[in-house]
């Protein structure tokens, strides 16, 4: 998520969303009361004197509502706040109506709470502010996918195909190979951003070919491209076949998805113990936080679907993250979403056993 103070006052920051995760982060910290800035579109109906108001002209417009409720869609890719519109740039548009905001990775807002930001709300913002994105290359010869990994969520690239036959050796009808590696290339440098890294993996040398290719464009720093040795399945199915094997722990080893994994690792070898220091569901995990026990906690987006009070799983997490512990959101784009889904939505480590 990029984070910049805000101009108009010391108590609103200006935030765009990057992924889902960021989205997840939005939604524990805009609170009813809290005034929200963006760009949207309304219908504005002209009303005649004696007839019928026409069916009305959807204009853009930049409001500002006051926050009655947010709410992560059904879908989790969007976020919706719905309250009454405080202030407007078009005349035309009637303050104190009620309006819906629907905001999704790469909208630009603006919150501004109208006092001190918490510590706890400014430790999620900055954190969500500063994380770095891994760029997967998963490559053979005839196929290679490309993914972005932001926080625990992933997005894949539809495969990009060589036309190569399979045959070792270059024949009339084989395309270049120098060209496909080329348009994988192309296709890096369009998703990267400034401190991203990029992993490459797949059977044979056709990885190290690719790497060469790449750094020679000098688009990308040698240093911040890593080639990985282990996974020997390229395409889209190469990229969730790297997302569960220990390469990528060793490869991502400082990313959210690699804590995360490594912290349902443990939680699966205590249960196979018989240890007793975590925590699943809502309500395993709300009395932990009770006693402040919780040392890191994990949730996925059927949380929210299956709570009574989404409002509730809301405070639960802003409080155990208020004593010091860590959260991590992940949803169902990887293997590890679903597999915390399966465990009640919401796992907890816990710094002593409660039972």
């Amino acid at each position: 998520m990029i984070v910049k103070p805000s101009g108009a006052s010391t108590n609103a920051f200006f935030v765009i969303p990057e992924d889902a995760d960021d989205l997840f982060t939005l939604r524990r910290i805009i609170e009813k009361d809290d005034h929200v800035i963006a760009d949207t579109t309304r219908v504005i109906k002209q009303v005649k004197e004696y007839g019928r108001p026409d069916k009305g002209e959807r204009v853009k417009v930049r409001v500002s509502i006051r926050v009655e409720q947010s709410k992560l869609d059904a879908a989790v890719d969007r976020l919706r706040i719905t309250g009454v519109i405080a202030e407007t740039d078009n005349e035309m548009v009637t303050k104190g109506t009620h309006h819906s905001l629907s905001v999704q990775a790469g909208d630009m807002i603006t919150i501004d709470k109208g006092r001190k930001w918490q510590e706890v709300e400014l430790r999620m913002l900055n954190r969500s502010g500063s994380n770095a994105s891994f760029i997967l290359v998963a490559i053979d010869t005839q196929e290679a996918a490309v993914a972005k990994v932001s926080g625990t969520h992933v997005k894949v690239i539809p495969n990009i195909y060589s036309g190569q036959s399979g045959k070792r050796y270059q024949t009339k009808n084989n395309p270049n190979i120098e060209i496909y590696f080329t348009d994988i290339a192309k296709t890096v440098s369009s998703i990267i951003g400034e401190n991203d890294k990029v992993i490459i993996f797949g059977p044979g040398e056709t990885r190290r070919r690719f790497f060469n290719t790449l750094v020679a464009r000098q688009e990308i720093p040698r240093d911040r491209v890593q080639v990985v040795d282990g996974v020997d399945v390229a395409g889209e199915d190469g990229i969730f076949v790297f997302l569960r094997s220990p390469a990528m722990k060793e490869a991502m080893s400082a990313s959210k998805l690699a804590s995360v994994s490594s912290m349902l690792d443990r939680v699966m070898l205590m249960v196979n113990r018989g240890e007793a220091k975590f925590a699943m569901g809502m309500q395993e995990v709300s009395q932990a936080a009770a006693m402040k026990a919780v040392e890191a906690v994990v949730f996925s987006d059927s949380i929210f679907k299956t709570a009574a009070d989404e409002e509730q799983v809301v405070k639960l997490l802003n409080s155990i993250e208020g004593y010091g512990a860590k959260a991590f959101a992940v949803d169902s784009s990887t293997d590890i979403g679903l597999r915390v889904s399966s465990l009640g939505g919401i796992v907890a480590l816990l710094r002593y056993a409660i039972r």
